[in-house]
């Protein structure tokens, strides 16, 4: 039976993200990870470092996501010194084009209902007219069919498959151990310390962080925890690799440093099903080219469907057991905008067992409603 400080269940960018932190504590730490064919959001990840729009009706979970994106800028600098991988982290703020009245009159209200939940806090994003997106976009002239676009300068991007490159190689260069092929079984407690059966080994720590994505649902009760989550499908388009012409961040078309670039942005409930449909991959192009009609020229080279972790409010969910103290849970579907707050506070929160303020929001016991009397 192999032994350690922490167990960490799953290795995608929640998982692998904690447990880095860990590591850099000096912490003993495993990752138990499933095989190369498991099903992993953080492989479709589209690579946002995003706060606006994050947290509406928990105001918890914006200011989460804005410490997170504070914390990016010293947290990519740490990976490439300890993993010597450049995630090539972007931070110039982002924008979400509109493309009609009827979105920018949504996007109004959203704005107004975020400032007014945030307060004397303040919220950043503001709408934006056409002359200032296309000063942010130089490269690409925008389409006349954008009607404006709300800009967040907290918003930002990142390489997402050397996000989760540089977390696994910087978590093995200090001293981590990491077991693929190992999915979780089950999760014992045998009064001193857990125990994790995979399908291999037996593993035990005093402390395991539950970070499986969809897994979590049927290892959180083992532990006498919940996180009632669902899949939902994002499907993403890459172009061929042409000319820089955008370090800015978009909600749905993103420049990689490569040179392709991304579309995306669908929300389908389908369930597991991590296929493409030509209907909506229809549609993310032709957005695509209605924001920057040169885009039609670029010749797409692939897409790929993948499935999102979703809580129902859409924010995330972190919890310590009451009666298995010890175990935490894990999880959201923003894997990238929240890996720096989850290397360093998260890891903290585990290693000291210091709550982090207000904490209590993100326990899934917000999702409880009294029974009818």
């Amino acid at each position: 039976m192999h032994s350690a400080d922490v167990i960490v269940v799953g290795g995608g960018s929640f998982g692998a993200a904690v447990a880095y932190g860990l590591v850099r504590q000096d912490v003993d730490t495993v990752i138990l990870d499933g095989s190369d064919d498991s099903l992993r959001a953080a492989r479709g990840n589209f690579g946002l470092v995003w706060v606006q729009s994050k947290g509406m009706g928990l105001q918890r979970y914006a200011d989460w996501s804005r410490e997170s994106a504070d914390l990016w800028t010293d947290f990519a600098d740490d990976l490439q010194g300890s993993a010597g991988i450049n995630v090539n982290y972007q931070n110039g703020g982002g924008l979400n084009l509109l493309l009609s009245e009827e979105e920018r009159d949504t996007c109004r209200r959203n704005i107004d209902i975020m400032r007014q939940q945030a307060g004397a806090d303040g919220y950043d994003a503001e709408i934006i007219e056409r002359d200032e997106i296309q000063k942010l976009v130089p490269g690409l002239r925008i389409g006349d069919e954008v009607a404006g676009a709300s800009f967040g300068p907290h918003d930002g991007h990142a390489n997402p498959l050397r996000l989760l490159r540089a977390l696994h190689r910087g978590f093995k260069h200090r001293g981590g151990r990491y077991f693929s092929r190992n999915e979780v079984v089950t999760i014992k407690h045998d009064g001193k310390a857990f125990i994790a059966q995979t399908v291999e080994e037996s593993f035990t720590a005093p402390k395991i962080v539950i970070a499986c994505g969809h897994g979590i649902t049927k290892l959180a009760p083992m532990v006498g925890l919940k996180a009632p989550i669902r899949p939902q499908r994002g499907q993403v388009l890459i172009t061929e690799r042409i000319e820089a012409t955008t370090e800015m961040a978009l909600g749905s078309i993103r420049q990689t440093d490569e040179g392709g670039f991304m579309f995306g942005n669908s929300e389908e409930e389908v369930g597991f099903n991590d296929g493409t449909t030509l209907p909506v991959t229809g549609n993310i192009a032709a957005r695509a080219v209605k924001a920057f009609p040169q885009l039609a020229k670029v010749r797409l080279v692939r897409n790929w469907g993948c499935i999102r972790v979703l809580t129902p409010d859409k924010c995330a969910i972190y919890d310590e057991s009451e009666t298995m103290p010890g175990a935490y849970v894990a999880t959201s579907h923003s894997g990238v905008t929240l890996a720096a707050v989850n290397a360093h506070h998260v890891a903290n929160w585990v290693v000291s067992g210091d709550t982090p303020t207000d904490f209590d929001h993100f326990s899934a016991r917000r999702f409880d409603v009294p029974a009818a009397a």
